[in-house]
Parts: structure tokens; C-alpha cells; sequence
């Protein structure tokens, strides 16, 4: 599939570092207040597990279908106007989440029976900032690639990467953090997570009115209707013809397949990471507690994570994303081996437990590099903010699928069976990387 006729984004006078890092932190913070903060607040309320489970699992939705509004993205508006107004609407969804936080009893949340229609207000405001946030991904993720030149992309695809994971140990970690050192010192669970979502309130906030000034504004950067004939009709035609681009593209069918399964080893592993990690070492897991596991996974393991996907962009912008993605399957394979490692010789030394997680996550944070290349490759051409939403979406089932079985899977297998088997999806990884390559253009993302 050839991409070289294609005109390069200008360059732009505002330094990337000035917005590319805060735009990617503020993409992650919706996301995992929703999906993960959610969960957690929801259990310390005391609502039972079932109902819990089922509504925040329903709260990702807007990620997966995202691409069935993204090409109004791409015809309404432009991709900057669409970020500063989602990131406003996502603070107003914060600051009524802060104010209308319910308080049941203690009793009540002791006794674990705590109804989820208490909670309707705040799930009618996180869908919301769901959808606004599935939104703004759309826009920014289109945005990096106006403003940027192939070989910038590819010199920040590792950043934006450090980033976003920056903002889920933020979200994951440290407002977790807070809401346990408020709920000790007041004694009071839906204050102290009320407080909790304030101090995000804020935050995302200060984040949102750096954007209004700081983003740049580049002419690539419009509406694809601009100068068209704008009525319903052919907003409606425009829409449809975004889609069909995107599916007569050459090589479609094989990158379909590229971005489900490229990342199916790692798509079984991450679902089951935290529950070996503290499994009894009886049933096969390793028995540490959850502040250790919080120190050697989701503090050392997210560190070597983002020196991965670093190093990762660093390496593809100078050798091109083609030769390069040898290196980046071998390590989104190999290091799967450090987990079986584990499961076999059940450690109890912290330094060989950190050092095998440390293996496995500067793995995944390398090659995961090729695939966001690959993607933004793939996208090239007209309509590519809509194109590569869609793109995103297939990583979104990429994960998706294979997670919700993967429980089930370890359950049946054990945990070194189970790690074994991982091992074996990674000859999927091997065989469409060896198909997709050749597809490839040469030079694509080299300086």
C-alpha cells in the first residue's frame, strides 16, 4: 500500500513538547476515572460486586463504537475546536460528579448491599464524559497527526505513549492513593471520594485552559466540508463515503487482522498480571500484597513500560517503521517468557519478581510502538482522523475479546498453564507481522 503521494502535515512553530505531553496526559485521565476509578468507588460504597461489575463494564461501550461518529470529527468543525470543547464538557461532568456523589449510611456500605440506583445520577455523568472522552480521543489522536510531520510522529509516538501511562499511574495510583488516606482520616468513604473527585476536578481543569492557549493551530487543520455544500444530504454522503474509504483501502482485510491479533498474547496477560501477582502461592499465584504489587507492577513495571515505548519511537523514526517491526514483535513475544518464569519458580525475592516484570513491560512498551505506527500508516490519506479512530477500534476488541475470556481461561488451565498458553498466541503475533510488513512502505516514518 503506497502512502508517498500523500502531502505531509506543515510544520509547526509551537514546540510539541509544549502540548503533546499534557494532551495525552488529559487523554487518560476520563478514561480511567470511568473505567477503573469507578470500580473501586463503587466497591467501597458497597455495591454488591454483580451489579457493579455489569455497569462499569457497560461504561466502556463509547470506546468501541467510537468510530461510528468519528467522521463528523473529521466534516464538522476542526480537530483543535473539538478538543478544547470536550475537555470543558468533561470538567463540567467532573465538577457535577464531585457535587452530586451520594453518601450512604456506614451501615448500609458495610453490609455490601448498597443499591446502584443510588448511583444513577453519576453513571448518567460518566457516560457522558465516556462518550466525550471517546470523543476527545478521536480528535486529539487526528490532531498528532495534522500538526506533526511523518518523522515527528514517529519521534513522539514514544512520548504521547509515556504520557498516557503517566496519567493511568495518576488515575490508577495516586488518586487511589488519596481517596485511601481521606477515608482513614475522615473516617467518612463517600466524603473522602468526594474530596477525591474535586482534587481531579481541578486538575483536568488547569490541564483544559492550558489547551485553550497552547495548542497550536495549523492550516491542515478544517473541516472536510470547508467550501462544500454543507446541508444534511451531504453531511450524510460525506459520512458515508469517510467508511467506505477506509474499507476499499489496499491491504484491508490483512491489517484487520494485523490490529486484532498482533497484540493477542499481551491482550490474554494484562487481564491476569494483578491476580497472580497476589494469588496464594497455593493456588499457584505469588501471594503479595496489594502495596507491593502497586511497587513492582504499577510502579517499576510502568516505568520500564514507558522507556520501552521511548526507546521504541526513538528506534523506528531512525531505522522506519518497516525494519523495525522485527524487533518490536520479537519483544511483545519473548519477554511473555518472564511470566512463566515466574509461575514455575514462584520467587519470593522482590528483586527477581521486579526484574522479570521489568522485562515483560519494557517488551510490551517497545513493540506496542509498531503497532501505534502501523496504525497511523494505515490511516494515511484523506479522512485520516476518521480512519484511524476505526483503527482504534479494532485495538479496542484487539483487547477486549480475548480479556473477557481470559478469567475463564485461567481458571481451567492454572496459572502456568495458563502463561504457557499465552507463550503459544505469540506465534500469531510472529505470522501477521511477517504478512503485514511486506506491505510496508520503506522509508515510512524514518527521518
Amino acid at each position: 500500500m503506497s502512502n508517498t503521494t500523500h502531502s505531509q502535515p506543515e510544520k509547526t512553530t509551537r514546540n510539541p513538547w509544549l502540548w503533546i505531553p499534557t494532551l495525552y496526559f488529559a487523554e487518560g485521565i476520563p478514561y480511567f476515572l470511568v473505567n477503573n476509578i469507578s470500580v473501586m468507588m463503587f466497591t467501597r460504597m458497597g455495591v454488591p460486586n454483580g451489579e457493579m461489575a455489569l455497569f462499569t463494564s457497560l461504561l466502556y461501550l463509547p470506546w468501541t463504537i467510537k468510530p461510528f461518529w468519528s467522521p463528523f470529527i473529521d466534516i464538522i468543525k476542526t480537530k483543535r475546536w473539538w478538543i478544547v470543547s470536550m475537555q470543558l464538557l468533561m470538567t463540567a461532568a467532573f465538577v457535577l460528579l464531585t457535587v452530586t456523589i451520594p453518601h450512604p449510611t456506614p451501615e448500609m456500605i458495610a453490609s455490601g448491599t448498597t443499591p446502584v440506583s443510588l448511583f444513577t445520577v453519576m453513571l448518567l455523568l460518566f457516560i457522558i464524559t465516556a462518550f466525550a472522552s471517546a470523543t476527545h480521543d478521536i480528535a486529539a489522536d487526528g490532531f498528532y497527526m495534522l500538526a506533526l510531520t511523518q518523522h515527528r510522529q514517529a519521534a513522539f509516538v514514544g512520548a504521547r505513549s509515556v504520557f498516557y501511562r503517566l496519567s493511568s499511574i495518576f488515575g490508577q495510583g495516586v488518586l487511589l492513593v488519596i481517596a485511601g488516606l481521606l477515608e482513614t482520616k475522615t473516617q467518612n468513604i463517600p466524603l473522602a471520594w468526594q474530596l477525591t473527585l474535586l482534587v481531579t476536578s481541578v486538575i483536568f481543569a488547569l490541564i483544559s485552559l492550558w489547551h485553550v492557549f497552547m495548542l497550536p493551530k495549523p492550516d491542515s487543520d478544517k473541516s472536510s466540508m470547508e467550501g462544500k455544500e454543507s446541508n444534511a444530504v451531504a453531511i450524510i454522503k460525506e459520512f458515508g463515503r469517510t467508511f467506505a474509504t477506509f474499507f476499499k483501502k489496499p491491504g484491508f482485510l490483512l491489517a484487520m487482522i494485523f490490529m486484532l491479533v498482533y497484540r493477542l498474547p499481551e491482550a490474554f496477560l494484562i487481564k491476569m498480571i494483578n491476580p497472580f501477582l497476589v494469588a496464594k502461592v497455593e493456588l499457584g499465584g505469588l501471594g503479595l500484597t496489594t502495596e507491593t504489587v502497586g511497587l513492582v507492577y504499577g510502579t517499576i513495571g510502568v516505568a520500564f513500560l514507558m522507556v520501552g515505548g521511548i526507546l521504541g519511537g526513538i528506534f523506528a523514526s531512525r531505522v522506519g517503521l518497516k525494519k523495525s517491526m522485527w524487533w518490536m514483535a520479537a519483544c511483545m513475544t519473548l519477554p511473555c517468557f518472564s511470566f512463566v518464569y515466574l509461575a514455575m519458580c514462584q520467587p519470593d525475592n522482590l528483586i527477581f519478581i521486579s526484574i522479570a516484570i521489568a522485562i515483560e513491560q519494557f517488551g510490551y512498551g517497545f513493540g506496542f510502538t509498531a503497532y501505534m505506527l502501523y496504525m497511523m500508516y494505515f490511516s494515511e490519506g484523506e479522512f485520516k482522523t476518521s480512519h484511524y479512530a476505526i483503527c482504534t477500534a479494532f485495538m479496542a476488541l484487539s483487547m477486549m475479546i480475548p480479556g473477557m475470556f481470559a478469567g475463564y481461561l485461567q481458571e481451567a488451565l492454572g496459572y502456568q498453564n495458563f502463561f504457557w498458553m499465552v507463550i503459544a498466541c505469540c506465534v500469531a503475533t510472529v505470522i501477521v507481522t511477517i504478512f503485514v510488513r511486506r506491505q510496508v512502505n520503506e522509508d515510512y516514518g524514518k527521518k
